[in-house]
């Protein structure tokens, strides 16, 4: 397992042009959750779902890596069994950027798979509908492969195995809201780095060993230098 856990969600992504959960303006802002992004929405709400990330889909495929994910990469590269880059993003813009292992803990928006046979495929930025009618293992609707609220994220399994040995850990751009990373650090001694633009109520920064409030393309080079002198002997 790495010793550095680089933990990044959407503030990341956001610098790219991609729009977050949260922002007004978004593609979320006129979908309610439930209907889109909730457990068991595709039993009832399939056609209108299915739109949605082909959308999602549609908006990434133009939007460009930033500062911050090519220097996780470069860092990634450099330092391939020493670090690992753990996202809570969907977008492939590390991916682009380089990195050749992203433990996506949320699913990946460019792949869709079958319930039904585990079938999973990279349609890149293809409305699902283009690039297959049904699954054709099995006939199946597809899905997009990633995790809805109140499903179950069996990457997360990935993420706990990696805390275990992890000795330094770096968080960017997220509120705490969906994954609580001050658990990451109660009860040890890792160095801790949390890099987000502002305050979080969900979030006790007083926890972690060093606070950047700025945005991750300003804050990254300091964030590398600090990763760097961690890693050499």
């Amino acid at each position: 397992m790495a010793k550095v856990i680089i933990f990044s969600g959407a503030g990341v992504s956001a610098e790219s042009g991609i729009s977050t959960f949260r922002d007004s303006g978004g593609l979320w802002e006129n979908y309610k959750i439930e209907e889109i992004c909730y457990a068991g929405c595709l039993d009832w709400n399939y056609d209108e779902t299915i739109a949605f990330y082909d959308k999602r889909r549609e908006d990434i495929k133009d939007k460009k890596p930033n500062k911050a994910h090519s220097q996780i990469s470069r860092l990634k590269e450099k330092y391939p069994k020493d670090i690992a880059v753990i996202t809570q993003n969907v977008d492939d813009m590390f991916e682009r950027a380089g990195c050749k292992e992203v433990l996506h803990l949320h699913g990946f928006l460019p792949e869709i798979r079958c319930e039904n046979c585990g079938f999973i495929d990279n349609i890149g930025y293809k409305k699902l509908n283009e690039a297959y009618e049904n699954c054709p293992q099995c006939s199946n609707k597809l899905r997009p492969n990633i995790v809805f609220f109140a499903e179950q994220a069996p990457k997360y399994q990935d993420l706990y195995k990696e805390l275990q040995d992890c000795e330094m850990l770096v968080v960017i751009g997220t509120s705490g809201n969906v994954i609580n990373t001050d658990a990451f650090l109660q009860g040890n001694n890792r160095y801790s780095i949390l890099n987000n633009l502002e305050k979080s109520s969900a979030i006790n920064d007083t926890l972690y060993s060093k606070v950047l409030y700025k945005k991750a393309t300003l804050a990254i080079d300091e964030i590398v230098k600090d990763v760097e002198a961690f890693l050499k002997p």
